[in-house]
């Protein structure tokens, strides 16, 4: 169902998370399963739960590196602890992660929202080169007013500099910024911030950060439209 009208009024951007939010993140694995083998799907949730906790760990410790260095990092652990999975599709898996699969209703909403009169944009922990490959793989450059890496300001989400990025880009408070994630910790980072987050809880996962609640939660991407 459609959001509350409440929750957009006043406001004037729509920012979008992109790995898990725009982006299936286990879409490299899945094109590739066959290769991959019986503990593909094993595979893929480690090496996204691997990349998210380097990222977590650097910017507790005050480091930074690249989220696509975070990336590798993070599939050779998963390899590690999938001993069975051949490392000869290593390169494949990776090459894939830069042309992820947008969801199938990304396209639309983003031009329905741009329809309604709202700017949209990407607040990502990726690096700026992954984004544009997977941006362009998918075709969203042209509903997509401003693209914003992390990689700009060193540091990992949920650090407040890298929610500072979208205000200074687009030109406007926080609280005319709906902020769009499909990662719970997102969405309480964003709420923290001034934002009005939206969680896209697709897998029907348990709520938390219960003192940072989402302004709304959503199945999919739809109800944005």
């Amino acid at each position: 169902m459609p959001l509350d009208p409440g929750l957009v009024r006043g406001a004037h951007a729509f920012v979008f998370d992109a790995y898990g939010t725009l982006f299936d993140v286990h879409a490299a694995v899945a094109r590739h399963a066959a290769a991959v083998g019986p503990e593909a799907a094993r595979l893929s949730e480690i090496w996204r739960a691997k990349q998210l906790e380097y990222s977590w760990v650097l910017s507790l410790a005050g480091r930074y590196e690249p989220f696509w260095t975070l990336t590798e990092r993070a599939l050779d652990y998963a390899f590690a602890r999938c001993p069975s999975v051949d490392r000869r599709v290593q390169r494949a898996l990776l090459e894939a992660y830069r042309t992820l699969d947008a969801y199938p209703e990304a396209a639309e909403v983003l031009a329905a929202l741009r329809r309604r009169g709202f700017r949209t944009g990407i607040l990502s922990n990726g690096s700026p080169d992954m984004l544009a490959s997977a941006i362009a793989s998918a075709g969203l450059a042209r509903l997509l007013d401003h693209v914003l890496s992390v990689d700009a300001v060193g540091v990992f989400k949920t650090s407040p500099r890298t929610y500072a990025l979208i205000t200074e880009a687009f030109g406007v408070d926080p609280a005319e910024v709906v902020l769009v994630s499909s990662n719970r910790w997102d969405a309480a980072g964003a709420t923290a911030f001034g934002f009005r987050s939206v969680w896209v809880n697709r897998a029907g996962l348990p709520d938390e950060y219960d003192d940072l609640p989402p302004a709304a939660t959503v199945r999919d991407l739809s109800a944005l439209a």
